[in-house]
Parts: C-alpha cells; structure tokens; sequence
C-alpha cells in the first residue's frame, strides 16, 4: 500500500499539535530511531520525522492527520525491542512515548499502579518496592524497557513460570485506536465477562492496533523470603531436562533460567570478570519463594536432591546479586561478539524443550553455526543467538541461517510451540509468520487489522502484511 510522503504542510501542522522541540526531521538526530536492538543495519530504516507526544490528545491528534494525509505512524518505547516492531520501514513518523513516563497514582490499599506508557520498568520496580509492595512484570531488559512497550509485545522475562506475562500484570489499558479515537479498554476487575475482551487484543499486538498512552497495574504484596540456587549440569540435555521434575515435585519455581557453557564464557569476557563454578558445565539458575526460612530451607533441599538425581554435579546457594547480572547480560555479552546476529525466541512446550535443545545443537553442526543459548527454561523460552561466521560472507551465513530455520521451525510446529515466546513477530520474523502460521488463523488476524485499521496507518508491515 504506497503512502503519501510528509510535506512541509505536514510537518508544520505535527509541529502545531507536538510543539517545535517535540518533532525531529534532521536525519543525523533521527538516526537512533531508524532501528530497535536488531544491531544489522540490514533492518534499518530512516523515519521521514520523529514526534514526541506528551499526551494522549497530541497521540489522537497525528494518527487523526495521518488517517487524514495517508502516511503511516510507528509507535516506540525505549527501542529495546529484538524484532523491528518499531522501526519504520516505510518512512512516515515514529511516535515516541519516552516523554509521557510518569507514574500517576500507586495505591497500597487496593494493590494497582497506574502509569504512563514511558515509565522504565525497573523504575516502577523500585518505587512499588519502597512501598512493600511487587510488581511481577520482570524482562530481562528491564533496567532500560518501558511499560508501554512490555505491553505493546507481551513481554515475559524471568518471573513468567510464577507469574505470567505482561498482559497478566495489566488490569486496564488507555489506548489511542488506528482512528484517532482515545478508548479506555479493561476494568479493575478479578473477573468480567462482558463482551469481547479488548484490551487482551491490544496487549501483545506490537503497536498494530493502538497506541498505548495510559496502563492500571496489578501489584502484589512483596516477598518476604527468596532463594537462588545454581545447579551445574554437565549435558544441556540434563539441565533442560530436570525443569519438568521440579514443576512435577509440586514446586513453583519463580524462575528457571538456562545458559550453555560457551554462553557462561562469553558473559564472563564481556563482566570480566569468573562466575560460580564457571567451568563445571551449564547453569540452571532456579528462584524459589516462600512463606518462612523453614519453608526455605524445605525447598532448597527438594530441589538440591531433584537436581543431583538428575546429573548435576553441584547444587550451590547462588550470589544472586552476580548470577543476576550475569543472566542479564546475556544480550549484551552477544552484542560485543558480533553486532551481526539472528536472534531466535522460541517457545514450546515445557515437557518439549530437551528434544528442541537436542536439534538446535544438532542443527547447529550440520549447518556450522556459531550459537549461544539461553533460556527461560521454566516456560519453555529458549533465546537462540546465531552469530555470523568471520569466514563467511553475509550472503553465505544467511543461507546457513535460512536452511537452519526452515528445519528448525518445522520441528517447533510439530512439538507444538510457536515463533516467539516473548520478543513478537515485528517486521524480522514476517515472512515466518505468514509461513508457518495456519492461513485460517492468519486471516481471522488480518481481518482484525482491516476492521479497526482500515487505512492501514498504525504501524504497518508488522507481523503480517495486509493485502
């Protein structure tokens, strides 16, 4: 669908509606926003303006002239996404929500928070924390990651085994819809059953169907007692494998985290610094909360007796501070081996993921890819980073990486798993989509998209495209 380019009467009234210092057309200083966490410039496109919007009215008021004008709006967060949902591959504007992050009301008696969709994650960690109170939402990117765009993708992270997702996390969301209209979707509700559940559709829609400009919270009393314990498997098999044992045991792990050997070397080289018993195979990092240290100390000798019946050869009390850090930096520690990456978020079945392990390793030898693993282990979430060969040229490690996927997905279909546990679809993983999804699904989603975005305007070329 061609669209029309911004003309000077166009930015002039998008100054008129943002204010002069709130619209970018300077190439150079609009460059940051040509792209997400994706470091291949393959995937970087240059917005034609950048509009910061401080209100849910100036949001209204550019999707309104972009409906009216025909050119296509991108909504963006803090740009921490891994699957160009917010680069604007066909020009137009990126609407930038970093300005609107403030934290309107956190009410300790009724347990919620409500917040604008620039809020830092962690920010709205800390603040509900000084108050004894929990906020479960936790992606790993969540020291620079927005609430808006955590729900924007139905982000997951660590804390998802215990406690879900974002969209578990969020009671009610304010949204600017692909008209221009403000519509407030969501109740402060345990439960309801009143017509269709809208604003689930708008969480985890990647900014296709709404721009998110206000969200309510749920919040939880804070845990009063925790423990991290690290297990060191010599087998990934081994450690993947004991993840079911212990949701079997009757324990509901807060989290269950993955990393391969070589991945723990690569993290230690971007930390510099040497991990817990570091060259004794793969962690399995496994969170567990409680009511009492009895309570505690109950668990941890569950877990250490589960773990070493199924292989590992140490169970150990975790500096959870490092190890933390160490999941954390993860992406990071990728990023500093080479900015040329194809990033994997595959999810399936939690009873799956030891066969999935075995073929992606097996995979990766049969393809010569240079792979580091981790993992949400305890949801089935296993990020696979496959970094360019220096021998290879571009061209040439794509088509390794193309043949691997073809493989790889066929496989996580047949187990029952999908695409993405948790980074979305965006514009890299389109063609994957529309590949591997059921065309009746595909189609019951493009019908969504045509009916409450009938211009196409918000957010275009993401996910799927619309004929």
């Amino acid at each position: 669908m061609p669209y029309s380019p911004l003309t000077p009467d166009i930015l002039a009234q998008l100054v008129q509606i943002a204010g002069p210092k709130n619209v970018l057309t300077d190439p150079e200083r609009m460059e940051p926003y040509s792209h997400d966490e994706v470091t291949d410039p393959a995937y970087h496109h240059l917005p034609e303006a950048v509009v910061f919007v401080e209100t849910a009215d100036q949001a209204a008021a550019v999707i309104g002239l972009a409906n009216e004008y025909h050119f296509p709006v991108v909504p963006r967060g803090a740009g921490t996404g891994l699957a160009c949902g917010a680069v604007p591959i066909y020009g137009g504007v990126v609407l930038s929500l970093e300005k609107m992050n403030r934290i309107l009301e956190i009410n300790e008696a009724a347990l919620y928070a409500v917040v604008e969709p620039g809020v830092r994650t962690a920010d709205l960690q800390k603040e509900v924390e000084a108050k004894g109170l929990f906020y479960a939402g936790d992606p790993c990117s969540g020291d620079s990651c927005f609430i808006g765009g955590n729900i924007a993708t139905n982000a997951g992270g660590n804390r998802a085994v215990k406690y879900g997702t974002t969209r578990n996390q969020v009671y009610a969301v304010e949204v600017v819809n692909p008209t221009g209209k403000i519509v407030r979707l969501g109740a402060r509700l345990q439960k309801q059953s009143t017509g269709y559940c809208l604003d689930q559709l708008i969480i985890g829609s990647e900014g296709t169907l709404g721009i998110i400009t206000q969200a309510t919270l749920k919040l939880l009393p804070k845990p009063q007692h925790k423990l991290d314990l690290l297990a060191i498997f010599p087998s990934t098999e081994q450690a993947i494998g004991v993840v079911n044992q212990i949701i079997k045991a009757g324990i509901t792990p807060t989290c269950v985290e993955f990393m391969d050997n070589i991945t723990i070397k690569s993290v230690e080289k971007y930390l510099h610094e040497t991990l817990q018993d570091s060259d004794s195979g793969n962690y399995l990092i496994v969170e567990v909360e409680g009511t009492s240290e009895d309570d505690m100390d109950d668990k941890a000798v569950l877990l250490d007796e589960i773990c070493t019946a199924n292989g590992a050869s140490s169970v150990l009390v975790a500096d959870s501070a490092r190890i933390w850090q160490a999941r954390k930096a993860f992406a990071e520690a990728v990023r500093a081996e080479s900015l040329i990456v194809c990033k994997e978020d595959v999810v399936v079945p939690v009873d799956q993921e030891p066969q999935l392990i075995d073929a992606i390793l097996a995979l990766a030898k049969k393809y010569n890819l240079i792979t580091r693993i981790a993992s949400h282990a305890g949801d089935g979430n296993i990020h696979l980073n496959i970094l360019k060969n220096p021998d290879l040229t571009y061209e040439a490690w794509q088509e390794h990486v193309d043949a691997n996927q073809q493989e790889l997905y066929t496989l996580i279909y047949k187990l029952g798993g999908r695409l993405s546990g948790e980074h979305g679809i965006g514009s890299k993983r389109k063609a994957l989509m529309e590949e591997f999804t059921d065309p009746d699904e595909l189609e019951m989603m493009r019908a969504v998209k045509k009916a409450l975005d009938p211009n196409n305007i918000l957010n275009p070329g993401k996910i799927f495209d619309v004929e």
